[in-house]
Order: C-alpha cells, then sequence, then structure tokens
C-alpha cells in the first residue's frame, strides 16, 4: 500500500488536470515572542516579540496545500479592499495558485487572525471579519468567477466552508449541480448543523465535533457513526469521512473503515483539516480510492500538526514521509511465529483471504517476483515461508544458499505483493500452515495438487490449493551456471 502511495506522489503534476478550490479565504497572521514577565499596568503577560509572519489560511491554505504537493491549482474567494487583502493575495500567489478568481469587496474587510504566540503555547488570538450574507453586487461577482471558472473543466471541486458568507445554500446548490452535470467530483469541508446546502456532493470531511452537532447526536463512536451513516445516504453522498483528531479518520461509504492517526507529536492543528480535504482531492484526480486516498490524507495530516502554525504540506515533505514508513514496515514484514499469528488474527478478523506459499528463494530473480505478484493476486495477503541456510543447505547441497537467510527474508520483504516473510528450520512448511491455517496455498505449477504439501491440510479446512504457472528460463541454478561458466 504504502509503495503505491508513493508511487502516485510521486506521480503529481505529471499530467495535465486542475484543482479548483472555492470558499472563505482569510489572512493568518503569528506575532511569536517570549513571556518574561507580567505588565504592571493589568495582570497579563508581556510578550516580548521578536518574529512575526503571515500565512494563506482557510480556502487559500487548502489551495497552497495542493499546490505544494504540485497540483496545477484555482481558487475563488474574497477579499476587501484594504492592505490584509493585499497581503493575502500575495501569500497565495507565492505558492503558485491562480488568483485571478479571487473578487475584491467594498462592503466587507478580509478576514483576518492574528494570533499572539509566547513559543508554542498560544496567548491570544484577534480576528478580523464579516459574517453577514453576500449582498446582490458580490453575489454577481462571485456567480461570474466560478461559472468561467467551472468552464474550465476542473477534475475536481473543493468547497471550503468556514462560515462567513460566501458558500451560501444557493451557491453551493448552483456549484454541485453543475459539477454534477459535468461529472465533475465536488468535496465539502463544512461548516455549521445544516449540512442539506451540500446535497448531492461527492464527499465531506468534517471532524468529530461537526459531525456529532449535524447528526444532532454525541460523540460516541456507535451512536456517531450510525448517524453519520444515515446523514451520507441523507444529502446523497458518495462517502463521508470524518476527521477525529489523534483517533485518525474515519471513512463511511459502503462500509465503515477506521484510519489511525500517524502524528508523533502535535504542536498545532490549525489547519489540519484544510491538508486533510486537499490531499484527499489529490489523490482522488490521480486515480487513489477514496479509502486511499484518505490514508494518504492521514498521513500528511499526521506532518503538518508537527509544525506551529498554518503550514502547508509539501510534495517533498509526503514522499520523504512515505519512504521512511516504507522502509520501516518492510523490515516489520520479517516476523517470527508470535508475531505472525498475531498478524493473521488481525488479518482473519478483518475478513481478509490470506496465501500462504514457501521457497528458497535464493538469488531473487524475475521468475520469482512474477510467482510472488501472481500468488498474491490469489487471496488480500501473502505469507511467504523462506527455508533457513541449514534447510536450503539440506535441500540444494553444500554450496546453497549463495545468500544468507537474513539478507533473503529482507529483500523478499521489500517486495510489495509479500506482506509477511517467517524463516522456518523444518524440512516441510506443515507446522506452519498448521499454526496459520491459510485460505490458499500456493505452489509452482510444476507441482501437482497431490505434491503440495500442506494441500490436504488447508483443503480440509476449506480452503484450496493454487498451482501458479512458472516464467520458463528463469531459476537460480541457470544464473549460478552462468556466472561459473
Amino acid at each position: 500500500m504504502l509503495q503505491h502511495l508513493l508511487n502516485t506522489v510521486k506521480s503529481f503534476g505529471n499530467q495535465p488536470l486542475h484543482v479548483l478550490v472555492i470558499g472563505d479565504v482569510m489572512l493568518d497572521r503569528y506575532l511569536i515572542g517570549n513571556v518574561g514577565r507580567i505588565s504592571p499596568e493589568a495582570p497579563v503577560p508581556i510578550v516580548l516579540l521578536n518574529e512575526q509572519n503571515e500565512r494563506a489560511g482557510g480556502a487559500a491554505n487548502v489551495a497552497a496545500n495542493l499546490a505544494l504537493l504540485g497540483i496545477k491549482t484555482h481558487i475563488i474567494g474574497c477579499v476587501g479592499n484594504d492592505a490584509e487583502g493585499d497581503s493575502l493575495k500575495k501569500s497565495i500567489a507565492a505558492t503558485d495558485v491562480d488568483i485571478n478568481g479571487i473578487i475584491h469587496s467594498p462592503y466587507r474587510p478580509t478576514i483576518a487572525k492574528t494570533r499572539i504566540l509566547s513559543g508554542h503555547q498560544q496567548m491570544l488570538r484577534l480576528d478580523q471579519e464579516s459574517t453577514a450574507a453576500f449582498n446582490s453586487d458580490e453575489n454577481a461577482q462571485l456567480m461570474s468567477a466560478i461559472d468561467v471558472a467551472l468552464a474550465r473543466q476542473p477534475n475536481i471541486v473543493i468547497l471550503s466552508d468556514y462560515a462567513k458568507g460566501l458558500l451560501s445554500e444557493a451557491v453551493c446548490q448552483h456549484i454541485i449541480n453543475t459539477c454534477h452535470a459535468q461529472e465533475i467530483p465536488v468535496l465539502v469541508d463544512p461548516k455549521g448543523r445544516d449540512y442539506s446546502k451540500y446535497k448531492g456532493a461527492t464527499a465531506l470531511t468534517p471532524n468529530k465535533k461537526e459531525t456529532a452537532e449535524a447528526c444532532e447526536t454525541h460523540t460516541d463512536d456507535v451512536s456517531l457513526i450510525n448517524k453519520a451513516t444515515a446523514l451520507k445516504n441523507s444529502l446523497n453522498l458518495a462517502f463521508l469521512a470524518v476527521t477525529r483528531g489523534e483517533e485518525g479518520i474515519t471513512l463511511i461509504d459502503q462500509d465503515t473503515h477506521k484510519i489511525a492517526a500517524t502524528a508523533q507529536k502535535v504542536f498545532d492543528v490549525s489547519g489540519a483539516g484544510d491538508t486533510v480535504i486537499a490531499t484527499l482531492a489529490a489523490g482522488l484526480v490521480y486515480g487513489l480510492s477514496p479509502l486511499e486516498s484518505l490514508q494518504l490524507a492521514n498521513i500528511a495530516a499526521g506532518i503538518v500538526v508537527g509544525k506551529v502554525g498554518t503550514i502547508p504540506i509539501t510534495r517533498a515533505e509526503l514522499i520523504e514521509t512515505l519512504s521512511h514508513q516504507q522502509n520501516s514496515t518492510q523490515a516489520q514484514k520479517v516476523c517470527d511465529l508470535t508475531q505472525l499469528i498475531e498478524k493473521v488474527d488481525n488479518w482473519k478478523k478483518a475478513q481478509q483471504k490470506i496465501v500462504f506459499t514457501n521457497g528458497c528463494f535464493d538469488l531473487l530473480h524475475a521468475g520469482h517476483v512474477t510467482y510472488l505478484e501472481a500468488a498474491k493476486k490469489r487471496g488480500d495477503k501473502l505469507i511467504l515461508g523462506l527455508n533457513t541456510d541449514r534447510s536450503v543447505s539440506a535441500i540444494k547441497g553444500p554450496t546453497r544458499p549463495v545468500v544468507n537467510e537474513t539478507d533473503r527474508a529482507r529483500v523478499l520483504a521489500a517486495l510489495e505483493s509479500v506482506d509477511a516473510v517467517i524463516l522456518f528450520d523444518e524440512d516441510t512448511p506443515l507446522n506452519l500452515i498448521n499454526a496459520i491455517q491459510p485460505h490458499v496455498i500456493a505452489k509452482g505449477s510444476d507441482y501437482t495438487a497431490s505434491q503440495v504439501v500442506g494441500g490436504k491440510e488447508v483443503e480440509s479446512w476449506g480452503g484450496e490449493i493454487a498451482l501458479i504457472d512458472l516464467v520458463e528460463g528463469r531459476s537460480t541454478s541457470n544464473i549460478i551456471k552462468k556466472l561459473n561458466s
């Protein structure tokens, strides 16, 4: 799975695809200093300012996340005729987002949030905004910008709603209906208690608290999931993704899938929801399933919460994290019997079909890789029983193996098709097969079903034998002969 996600992220920007973000753009200001004393004028801390910066927030942060992932991005929002608006547009444009869809209004200020921090601790936040409904002049500008942008046929549209007036019910339904007619997916980060204005969208990504409020229930998992499923159905959504902070993400489609959080440290959750919906959109645009896209989004969110302030994810950061996780996961594939049984129990609880195969796999070659890929297709998880050095020598002779058991196990664990590797020292893997009771036992087609060790046992508990065609002319013996010739 991680290799697939990594390959997808590496492909971001390689196709002429683009995303349209529509929503409440805002300026995030950070005044950072240190508290050394309390003011003599009032019982408040004095912050000695040593750093200040401005960043794109709200819908602008969603767009910045997409752009820094390498996705071509356009944005529609509204700013006032003020210095904050100029600064915000400059911040957005700096991430290479197309800002031609941003409208200017003389009737409201640019939304701005000023946070005063001492180290990582937020001391105070000052907000500048108007949440009044858009007037006829503002709506005319907005609808014109939306129609122009939708005529360019974006590959996906994101509605980033912070309940500041831009995404009214009429605007949301116009966007959703227009996109539906053009078969353009619409993702929504919602606000408020009434989600009816998002009816017909592809998906919503509320957090746990927002979901509970919209469903008029408490945050108990069972109750919340049942009510959220009913909400998804009533709004005709393809799926609903509930972000749950340190608990991860829950995807509700035909089934319910829980994705565990990955963050190792949490400094600031500001903008994490923006990162989730942006990465979800990027994954969907590049062909990932909703579950795969949310797994990617979950990893991205785990990165940004380790930063202070609203800071978007970058493609390089995501690639680095995925590569690190993949390497760690590969090493963890090599396990002893106790660890393997625990994995198998979890896979069976998840109703995943388990395939077992075994062999020496000395000097890994294309024939091995092709065989293992074909074996994996017979189920969901592939366990490889690997002969120890002693047992390989007993089978192949004193000059074998060429590669020691530790190295063979590690190389095999790096294959995407292999989910677990376990060394066995017996003459046959029968004891191992009986211990894990796989659903399928795979061997090469140079065997007959009656010759497959463990075949009768697997069939006795309702499993099956799969004979896999081998690649002609590919063998370790041939490689050794060539090397010695």
